[in-house]
Parts: C-alpha cells; structure tokens; sequence
C-alpha cells in the first residue's frame, strides 16, 4: 500500500481536530464579547449613578447609595475578572489552534513528500519498462536482420 494512503485517515484526523478547536475558540471569542459587553454596561451604569444628583434627605439615604455604589464597584471588579479569565481562555484556545494548524501541516507536507517519492517511482518504473520493450524490440530486429542474413546466402 502506498504511504500517502496511509497518511490520509491521519490527515483527516488531524483536519477534524484543527475543526473543533477551530469552532472551540469562536465560542470563547463570543464569550469574551459578552462579558467585554457586560463590563462595559455595569462600568456606564456605576459612571452615571455615581454622577447622578440625587438629593439624599438623611443619612440613611447616603449610606445607601454608598452602599449600592460599593456593589456597583463589586460587580465591575468580578466582572472586569470575569473578562480577564475569559481573554486568558482565548489566548489558550488559539494557541491550542496553532498547535493543531501546524500538526496538520506536518501531516500535509508529509503526504505531499510521500506522493513525490511514490510518483517518482512510478515514473522510474514506466522508463525501466519502456526501455526494457525497446531493448526487445531492438533484440527482435537484430535477430530477425540476422535470420534474413542467413536466408539470403
């Protein structure tokens, strides 16, 4: 069996690998968006509410809104974590993609090497066997010159 046959299940393997992880690193992509989104929405609304004039009539009323702002300031610190995480498992994903681009280039390359070689001795077969027909032919004429020869003494 020819090798670049054997490389192809490999091949295919490696394609299908590259694929999901390929499909695996635009989920994360999507998901660090939502959360870069969600990050974005909690810092404009902590912004607008920590500016807002709102008239505090006792002190009750003021320790409330710090209060909510220190959980409005909570929420943007996991969030803005939760983004950082979420970057960390992009950039892992997409080295995890070149990992399986290059195996797969490996691969390919291999193949490719495999199906030089196997044409290579393909072609030198089809040249043995050519010239081996024409040694024969040329062995058929001289014997047949020869018997000619000796016909006409």
């Amino acid at each position: 069996m020819m090798q670049s046959r054997r490389i192809d299940p490999l091949l295919r393997r490696a394609q299908e690998k590259e694929d999901a992880v390929a499909r695996d690193l635009a989920e994360r992509q999507r998901t660090l968006a939502m959360h870069e989104s969600r990050l974005e929405e909690l810092r404009r609304y902590a912004d607008e509410y920590a500016g807002s004039q709102m008239a505090a009539t006792s002190p009750a009323q003021l320790a409330n809104r710090r209060a909510f702002l220190d959980r409005l300031d909570n929420a943007v610190q996991q969030q803005a974590q939760t983004v950082d995480r979420s970057r960390a498992s992009v950039d892992i994903e997409r080295d995890r993609l070149l990992l399986a681009s290059r195996d797969k280039q490996v691969l390919e390359q291999l193949a490719a090497s495999y199906r030089v070689q196997e044409h290579q001795v393909v072609e030198r077969r089809n040249q043995r066997e050519m010239d081996d027909l024409g040694a024969r032919r040329a062995r058929l004429a001289a014997t047949a010159a020869a018997e000619e020869t000796e016909e006409s003494k």
